[in-house]
């Protein structure tokens, strides 16, 4: 018996971007493992969190290769396309987020996932960004937050690189994700400013400009453990986003679900994760608030959108045929 996901009809259909769900629960993983340390709780959660996030991981990959095998022509159409070029690296960022998870409960498998994500996520960065500047077809219109993924999968290798001792490697990863950051925020905030207004499906990826400045906080302070000017800086310009984006909450809340409504996932639980760790430099309480009470939003969130999901699946709204990107001034498709 197959089940909604796995037929063959559908499974030609399954984007890169589905790894986006692993990218949520493994950050919520994380995120309630600092919250309890911060807290100093044991509340039993992590191993149930990691098992979770590593079957859905394990399930995904099984179900990407098959495609790859029997629909190659599909996979290669999303290497090719404008849109969801940008969701392919989270294929190895969701490796590098187990890597983070296992770290405290099995520091070899964490190694393992970190030296198999960590090459994967450099072949990603450095194929979309040879796309990007030899393109032949890409619009203003295409260019959407998710254009920020290939840079947050580079800000993440230190956060599990320094602790496995590769500090030199991290550094590089570090380096090419800020770089990349500072470069696409200028021109994301231009096609948001001065183009037409991104199209529905895409608007919750609004919530991924959280994440490069929130990793490269955490990263930062793996690299350094000084939380001078350049990491305060990074911290509070990610929960500047944070509040941008929270005092628009009634745009997003009309928003019919789409499978990019799990952008409001990682980055959420990448600024609750930063806030906990500003609150252990600092020891200023007002951190501690905030990081708890963006966990406590974060977990209601993800079980939200679980079942949005399930039920999406299993009604077939998703892994179904979507209209190649319009190459018209109103464009933008994904």
């Amino acid at each position: 018996m197959t089940t909604p996901i796995a037929s063959s009809a559908r499974l030609a259909h399954l984007p890169a971007a589905f790894f986006a769900t692993v990218m949520g629960l493994a950050g919520l993983t994380i995120a309630w493992e600092k919250g309890q340390q911060v807290l100093d709780l044991d509340l039993g959660l992590s191993p149930w969190l990691i098992g979770a996030s590593t079957a859905l991981f394990t399930l995904l990959l099984v179900l990407y290769i098959a495609k790859l095998i029997l629909y190659r022509p599909a996979v290669l159409a999303e290497l090719r396309h404008p849109v969801r070029l940008s969701f392919m690296p989270t294929i190895s960022i969701s490796l590098l987020l187990l890597a983070v998870a296992f770290q405290p409960l099995a520091p070899t498998v964490s190694l393992v996932l970190w030296l198999v994500g960590t090459p994967m996520q450099l072949a990603f960065t450095l194929y979309i960004v040879g796309v990007w500047i030899h393109h032949e077809h890409f619009q203003v219109q295409h260019l959407n937050p998710a254009w920020f993924i290939p840079a947050v999968g580079n800000a993440l290798v230190p956060i599990a690189g320094v602790p496995l001792g590769q500090v030199e490697v991290s550094w590089f990863f570090f380096s090419v994700g800020m770089m990349l950051w500072s470069v696409l925020v200028t021109i994301v905030f231009y096609r948001v400013l001065f183009h037409d207004p991104l199209e529905e499906r895409l608007l919750p990826t609004l919530f991924i400009l959280i994440a490069p400045p929130a990793v490269g906080f955490i990263a930062y302070l793996r690299l350094t453990d000084t939380l001078d000017v350049f990491a305060q800086a990074l911290y509070f310009a990610g929960l500047f986003l944070t509040l941008l984006l929270f005092s628009q909450g009634g745009r997003f809340l009309r928003l019919g679900f789409f499978l990019t409504w799990w952008a409001y996932s990682f980055p959420l639980a990448a600024v609750s994760i930063a806030s906990m760790v500003m609150y252990e430099q600092t020891g200023t309480g007002i951190y501690r608030y905030i990081g708890v009470g963006l966990l406590t939003m974060l977990t209601g969130i993800i079980t939200l959108l679980v079942a949005a999901t399930l039920v999406a699946v299993w009604e077939r709204r998703i892994c179904i045929e979507e209209p190649a990107p319009r190459m018209a001034p109103a464009g933008g498709e994904q």
